[in-house]
């Protein structure tokens, strides 16, 4: 799907003396990709032949994102990509009804984009027009899955064989309002059964994942301290947000959450309310632009940044990028093997996949100019070609009432 004018200079002409002035550059095309798994990509063209790319997605409702971009596009026509603030103004500003996953993730993906021509425009890799690097690597970890002790434990030792030393998994699958006994159980034995594989100095991160009540919440958090995990994650529905401060209070593990927070206004109250990691998503939180403030607002309350990345290659070289300028960066989540990934890869859709490889754990320090990766064009327009309709999954309780997942 695309959006293109035939002349950039009319658009210019049509535009006043405003912009005539700048770069030099015009955008001239935008184009979005549905590609598998589940992902969406978008390609911003300019007249000189500089091309960036962005990663626009709410996992489910990838199609709807689309015609966001697409609304969102006719705003950025004949446009200097270079002017990435104002820009980003008039597409998050531009109309009377903002915010929101499906706007805000339309937005990320097109500033993804406009940082990524401007990097190449000047030759840079994004984190330099950040600051500079303040950091030459960073950590990296892996999701793990099973429904039991010993599938947690082979998963794990599948992230180590790779050089991970952290990884990442669900407390549980579906669980009720009120845990009963055996779920409590389960939650900790899980765990338990992570640190027997990790030991002392790799770390695991819990993520409750929006399923737990306030109440199980403050039955298991206390239960998990002496297993020491990294952080437990979303404990609760985001619209519970105004709970958070009673958890962080309740327990020494570091809280985190934010994938489901779209603005610095999301995250001012859960940084008041004592969380140790913010986990805005890159593809959902404004971009690149967004984040950044983010980031400097959570260093405010002596909070660290962890951004969620379950995606791409596009969404996981811009957290990179900002990883790489941020001094409160903590550690990167990538989705490379997780089990959402049927029919395609992260690095399915690069040209050169030496950017993204694990040196003892982490990812060294991208040098290429803006995001750092070169996509192969050709492979993402076959996989438009296929498409996909990934939606998220629905579950139940057993007595039939909706279940989080």
């Amino acid at each position: 799907m695309a959006t293109e004018i035939d002349d950039p200079a009319e658009v210019a002409d049509e535009s006043g003396p405003e912009l005539a002035s700048g770069s030099g550059l015009r955008i001239t095309r935008v184009e979005t990709f549905l590609v598998p798994p589940r992902w969406l990509f978008v390609r911003v063209e300019t007249d000189s032949g500089v091309v960036g790319w962005g990663e626009p997605v709410v996992e489910g409702r990838a199609e709807t994102v689309r015609t966001a971009v697409e609304q969102l596009s006719e705003l950025l026509m004949g446009q200097d990509p270079l002017r990435i603030a104002d820009l980003w103004q008039l597409m998050t500003k531009g109309s009377f009804y903002r915010g929101g996953p499906i706007l805000s993730s339309a937005v990320s993906g097109l500033d993804q984009a406009l940082w990524d021509i401007a990097g190449k425009h000047l030759g840079v890799p994004v984190h330099q027009l950040l600051g500079g690097h303040v950091r030459d690597r960073i950590r990296m970890y892996g999701w793990v899955g099973g429904d039991d002790p010993a599938e947690v434990a082979d998963a794990i030792s599948a992230q180590l064989a790779v050089g991970l030393t952290a990884v990442k998994m669900n407390a549980s699958g579906r669980m009720s309002p009120i845990g009963s006994v055996a779920e409590i159980d389960a939650v900790v034995d899980r765990v338990a059964a992570a640190r027997s594989v990790l030991g002392p100095h790799r770390d695991v991160a819990v993520d409750f994942h929006g399923r737990f009540t306030m109440a199980n919440a403050r039955r298991v958090a206390p239960l998990l301290e002496p297993f020491r995990p990294f952080f437990l994650e979303e404990p609760m529905v985001p619209e519970n947000s105004h709970l958070i401060g009673e958890l962080t209070r309740l327990t020494s593990t570091p809280i985190a959450t934010g994938e489901r927070l779209y603005s610095r206004q999301e995250f001012l109250p859960v940084l008041q309310a004592g969380i140790a990691v913010a986990q805005p998503d890159l593809s959902h939180a404004g971009g690149i632009t967004e984040v950044m403030k983010i980031a400097s607002l959570a260093e405010i309350f002596d909070v660290q940044l962890a951004p969620h990345c379950p995606l791409g290659p596009i969404a996981l070289a811009s957290c990179l990028q900002v990883g790489f300028a941020t001094p409160n960066y903590l550690i990167q989540e990538q989705s490379i093997g997780i089990h959402y990934n049927q029919g395609a890869e992260v690095l399915d859709y690069v040209l050169d996949r030496t950017p993204l490889k694990f040196v003892d754990g982490n990812v060294e320090r991208l040098t290429a100019p803006g995001l750092g990766l070169e996509i192969d064009e050709r492979a993402v327009r076959d996989a438009d070609a296929r498409g996909h309709a990934w939606r998220s999954p629905t579950w139940r309780h057993d007595n039939g009432a909706y279940a989080e997942w």
